[in-house]
């Protein structure tokens, strides 16, 4: 009788550590997703806001498509570089952490729970990437002034909403405010910028 108890309590303890194990899996997942999310959306965001601001100086479609890319590039870069470092600083803290574990205690945390900086810089760069490009192909195949900002425009709100669904379900958060909070902000910044950038040309010329 002991010996079944025993078996059935070790047997409760591994379905436990398992369920655990299973559960921080999920919730990495769901971190790394959530942080694509809000790449994305910076991407979109700030791609969007620098081609209104240089429509609102000028209306010539090259100069709209140009500095869209360069945003794209240089944000990518940023947030790749910016990744890497913070990744690499909690690396080097776990690892640190884990040799502290191994000389106390003997063990310490398996080596394949720790962070890559080079895939980390990877993720955010290619997130802010495909955010970036959602206003880029709005208004790569448009010539007409009025209508290039307001495809842009559009197809900026359209991709808020659907990123900033995504990024409700993944923090489990209600739907319609984390849209509403994400389109509002993304129409601030591109109104922001379109509005300085038209006040600075008419006060030029």
């Amino acid at each position: 009788m002991a010996l079944g108890d025993a078996k059935l309590s070790l047997e409760g303890v591994e379905g436990q550590a398992a369920d655990v194990g299973a559960q921080e899996d999920h919730t990495q997942r769901a971190q790394w997703l959530r942080a694509a999310v809000l790449g994305a959306n910076d991407g979109l965001v700030s791609t969007a806001s620098l081609m209104m601001g240089v429509g609102a100086v000028k209306d010539d479609p090259k100069a709209m498509i140009i500095s869209g890319f360069a945003g794209l590039v240089a944000g990518a870069c940023s947030m790749a570089i910016g990744e890497f470092v913070s990744v690499y600083a909690q690396l080097d803290i776990e690892v640190a952490q884990m040799k502290r574990e191994l000389r106390t205690k003997g063990d310490g945390a398996g080596a394949d729970r720790l962070p890559s900086p080079v895939q980390a810089a990877a993720a955010s760069a290619l997130a802010f990437s495909l955010g970036a490009v959602v206003p880029l192909l709005a208004a790569g195949f448009i010539s007409n002034y009025k209508v290039r900002l307001g495809v842009v425009a559009t197809a900026a709100s359209a991709a808020l909403v659907a990123f900033g669904s995504v990024g409700a379900v993944l923090g489990r958060a209600p739907v319609g405010r984390s849209c509403l909070r994400v389109v509002v902000g993304g129409w601030a910044a591109m109104a922001v910028t379109f509005g300085l950038m038209r006040l600075f040309s008419v006060s030029a010329l």
